[in-house]
């Protein structure tokens, strides 16, 4: 039962990551706004793969960490903790701003493109390195059973993939683009606190006897 609430406390938390926009959130608006909703969601996967691969980097440092490194796996705990916090903050600071995507002109689909370009998007996303060792750092359960490992990154890339889908979906109709703008500040400002207790509390495991 704990390992199960792990797994649901590591995807719920990286969910609220990816729902503060940032680079990776701006692209897949762009695609989907500015170029065509195929392409918002060909983004989309690209974002699913690329969380992927840092979902399994994740697991597999932090399990070498467990083992092998106590002070490294302590210290990855403070600077994580710090840089959420650091990260709330910022996210905080910049919720009244708006998410504003030029329209483009008429031009050809290219998926393949929207793929490639949503995938290095999200491989060279600073935010989500830092999110992902953080939260599996503060979350990660002692001793995980090997079915946890497993489990992970495929659930990541779903989780992902779904999400930023519905993003795409959302931001090449009108309605429910007016409703999320509309809302913005305070899904920021909610995502903000959300992961300002997760700075704290990676920061109280790190420091405490």
């Amino acid at each position: 039962m704990a390992d199960i609430l792990a797994l649901a406390s590591i995807l719920g938390a990286l969910l609220v990551g990816a729902i503060s926009p940032g680079p990776s959130f701006v692209f897949v608006v762009r695609a989907a706004v500015a170029q065509s909703r195929i392409e918002g969601l060909a983004a989309a996967l690209g974002m699913g793969v690329g969380a992927f691969v840092y979902g399994a980097l994740a697991v597999i440092g932090l399990r070498t960490l467990m083992a092998e490194g106590g002070w490294l796996f302590t210290g990855l705990k403070i600077a994580g903790g710090l840089y959420l916090l650091y990260l709330a903050w910022k996210i905080w600071q910049g919720a009244p701003e708006p998410v504003t995507v030029q329209h483009a002109g008429t031009r050809r689909t290219n998926v393949v493109r929207a793929f490639w370009l949503g995938l290095l998007t999200q491989l060279s996303n600073p935010k989500i390195v830092a999110v992902f060792g953080a939260v599996f750092a503060a979350l990660l359960p002692a001793d995980p059973p090997v079915w946890l490992y497993m489990t992970l990154p495929p659930l990541i890339f779903l989780q992902e993939t779904l999400w930023y889908a519905l993003v795409a979906l959302a931001f090449s109709s009108s309605r429910p683009r007016a409703l999320y703008l509309g809302a913005k500040l305070w899904v920021d400002r909610a995502a903000a606190a959300l992961i300002g207790v997760l700075g704290l509390r990676l920061l109280y495991e790190a420091v405490r006897p």
